[in-house]
């Protein structure tokens, strides 16, 4: 019975649209009527019904009575309203987990007209801001219905979802939803007793419509696991988005107290954080994915009227992020539940502000000079502002704001310039950088200073700044890198390249990280990392700090300094040609076989040491002795090593010797520049030089020189099949050195 009762009413529907020219009494409100008895009749979940009513004529009998609607030039208006509700109603019961109905309305042009339907409400809404645009209950059924039937037509269904993307149904739909809903809106509005039963249905209506839009925007972004989402909004969507966070910024409203009931508040309350989390994710997204996003957001916080309609969106984020709190209207029962998330949203909206930092173009746009009070300008004074306010992070606990500033700053300062102007005055932040760095800051806190030190330390004009400011002190006495740290590997490698980049070419910094020469100075907690680490990068990093250090004190002409100065130095050298610092080089050149340029940097160190009185012995002692496991484990690196006997595993060198022959190899180091070459045959002309290494050890000096004298003799040899005329001068003025 009712799969006939429903097939009349779809033969009807055509009946009454074939009337429609003719603009007959009350044709309108029995279209509604046979609109809503087949709607219901679709409720059953009769799949044969829906089958049979798909395969007639219904698809185009809805779509062109839902066009009528729209191109009415009679003026029916509201009288329209209640049918077209129906009509959609109708719509999105036929087509609910029906893929064949789903592509029978598509062919039919139903979703495309229904969006019609939605763009034309779409362009009547004013900017809401914090109040919700204000339109009819019958309205609202409608908006709320055809969103809720695109996105019945679009679950699992590419066809629709593909049509829809392609006309921009994502925009429209957001743009209805943020202008219908707003963000705690609700608890803004006021009524009176005799409206409050209309103020409770609208507000059902709009959070309802809000749910089912977020809804449909996830399905056209798509869901799918192992797949990155559909983007399906631009630099368009930044307004929409991030003005729906201002409900969370104070002041903040008292909702109507004659409003409803508590259910309904509490729904409510449950919409707004749901709409809250979809557009933190949703920012987070775009600004990860989205270059136009990127760059729409740095140029919107100088020129919003042109960027964004005037809505300040980057500043109203970072506003967001410093200002905005759990709304007080939380009941104590909803707070747990909802903190967690708060907090969670809060933070997809610093990674967006760090990603729009990070982006190259926008460097200049985000740094601007321009105004004095202002060093570096809008973005950057801002990020400056949060690391001075909350450096004493014990007091205001705002971890989120020294996250979000270093981190950005960091993305920033990727020019001397703008690294400098950091460090220097009216800026000075190296202070208040070193003030984070204690014991018991958190690690992600640590993440971002490190992280921003390390930029700023790249630049030589930095190093002075932040050697007064005692930041390699300051690292030390941390514990990054201390055995507890040992599970973030990429902040302990991050603070180790603060202190080799300070070292380079400053001996001040140097003392800083060498002395006083004892277990805990930041070398020694250095060279301990490096011992017990199973990390190459970790062991690389490390040495090359100590690198560093050797190269600005050898470097540094004793007669440029005071006596107070040159006592210092003197104990850095003592306190560094010691036997670990030594065996460390000599594992940086055991282990580097794919690094050639890390081969050469422990050469060059040891041979700066091995001038030193006490330094020959110690230095040919680190070349002899063999190597740590770890470094003849390593294996599948272009340079060979020695030979090993039949059937023997393949490993790396057993001794640095083994890798300053491999380098010398034409034949097993064909990537090997040759000014590394050349290093190496100085460091063994040095190493045999008459007087350099103990006396007592003249049994050791000749085995290093019965090892390498004929690949030496071969290399000296400009013409001959390994030639090349630097490395050739190089190994001639070695073997001169050892005649």
């Amino acid at each position: 019975m009712s799969a006939s009762t429903a097939l009349a009413s779809a033969s009807k529907l055509g009946d009454l649209l074939a009337q429609l020219p003719l603009n007959t009494p009350n044709q309108w409100p029995e279209i509604e009527h046979t609109a809503q008895s087949l709607a219901n009749d679709l409720r059953s979940k009769d799949v044969e019904q829906q089958t049979a009513l798909g395969q007639t004529l219904l698809p185009q009998t809805l779509t062109s009575l839902l066009k009528s609607t729209l191109n009415d030039s009679q003026g029916s208006g509201a009288v329209c309203k209640p049918a077209i509700f129906e009509l959609l109603r109708v719509a999105a019961n036929l087509c609910m987990d029906h893929d064949e109905n789903r592509g029978y309305l598509l062919e039919a042009g139903f979703p495309q007209t229904v969006l019609n339907l939605l763009e034309s409400y779409a362009e009547s809404v004013q900017p809401a801001q914090l109040e919700p645009y204000g339109i009819s209950i019958p309205d609202l059924k409608i908006v709320k219905t055809a969103i809720g039937f695109l996105l019945n037509a679009s679950v699992g269904y590419d066809p629709v979802k593909d049509r829809l993307i392609s006309l921009e149904a994502a925009l429209t739909i957001l743009k209805l939803s943020a202008h219908l809903y707003p963000v705690g809106s609700w608890a803004r509005s006021n009524t009176s007793p005799a409206d409050a039963a209309d103020f409770g249905e609208a507000w059902t209506l709009r959070s309802t419509l809000a749910s089912w839009s977020w809804r449909a925007i996830d399905e056209l972004r798509g869901d799918e696991e192992n797949q990155p989402p559909r983007v399906v909004f631009g630099q368009d969507a930044l307004p929409l988005l991030v003005t729906q966070l201002r409900a969370f910024i104070p002041p903040y409203p008292t909702p109507p107290p004659r409003f409803a009931t508590p259910a309904s508040r509490r729904s409510l309350v449950q919409a707004d954080f749901d709409v809250y989390e979809q557009v933190c994710g949703l920012i987070e997204s775009l600004c990860i994915d989205v270059e136009d996003v990127r760059l729409s957001l740095a140029r919107g916080l100088t020129f919003p009227d042109g960027e964004h309609g005037g809505v300040a969106c980057l500043s109203d984020l970072l506003t967001f992020v410093d200002k905005g709190d759990y709304p007080p209207y939380w009941t104590p029962e909803e707070r747990p539940s909802k903190e967690k998330g708060f907090d969670l949203g809060k933070g997809a909206i610093v990674k967006a502000i760090v990603e729009v930092a990070g982006e190259e173009k926008n460097t200049d746009t985000l740094w601007d000079d321009s105004e004095a009070d202002k060093p570096g300008g809008e973005f950057v004074s801002r990020m400056v502002g949060w690391i001075r306010a909350h450096k004493g992070l014990k007091e205001t606990n705002r971890d989120d704001l020294i996250i979000c500033a270093t981190l950005s700053l960091g993305n920033i300062c990727r020019r001397d310039a703008h690294s400098t102007a950091i460090v220097k005055t009216p800026i000075s932040l190296a202070p208040d950088l070193a003030r984070l760095l204690e014991p018991d800051t958190d690690i992600k806190v640590k993440h971002g200073v490190i992280g921003l030190l390390k930029h700023l330390a790249q630049s030589q004009g930095c190093r002075a700044a932040l050697g007064a400011a005692g930041i390699i002190q300051r690292l030390g006495s941390s514990q990054i890198w201390s055995d507890r740290a040992d599970m973030v590997e990429i902040i302990q490698v991050a603070a180790i390249g603060v202190a080799k980049h300070m070292c380079s070419g400053d001996i001040d910094n140097t003392f800083s990280l060498v002395l006083p020469d004892e277990p805990g100075s930041p070398l020694r907690q250095i060279l301990d990392l490096v011992k017990r680490s199973d990390s190459i990068a970790v062991k690389s990093e490390g040495t090359r700090a100590l690198v560093n250090a050797v190269k600005s004190l050898w470097q540094t002409d004793p007669k440029t300094l005071d006596e107070g100065r040159a006592k210092k130095r003197e104990a850095t050298i003592a306190a560094i040609v010691t036997e670990p610092c030594v065996s460390a080089l000599a594992g940086l050149i055991g282990r580097s076989k794919r690094y050639p340029t890390l081969v050469n940097e422990g050469t060059v160190a040891l041979s700066l040491i091995s001038t030193h009185a006490n330094g020959g012995t110690l230095v040919l002692d680190s070349i002899l002795n063999p190597l740590p496991s770890e470094a003849v484990r390593t294996t599948s690196q272009p340079l060979s090593a020695v030979s090993v006997t039949e059937g023997s595993p393949v490993v790396g060198p057993r001794r640095a010797l083994d890798m300053l022959i491999s380098t010398l190899r034409e034949g097993s180091a064909p990537n090997v520049p040759p000014e590394v070459r050349s290093n190496v045959c100085a460091l063994l002309g040095h190493l045999g030089r008459k007087g350099v290494v103990a006396e007592s050890r003249a049994t050791d000096v000749q085995r290093m020189k019965e090892s390498t004298r004929e690949l030496l003799e071969a290399l000296a040899k400009e013409d001959g099949p390994q030639g090349n005329p630097k490395v050739a001068v190089a190994a001639k003025r070695a073997l001169e050195a050892w005649a």
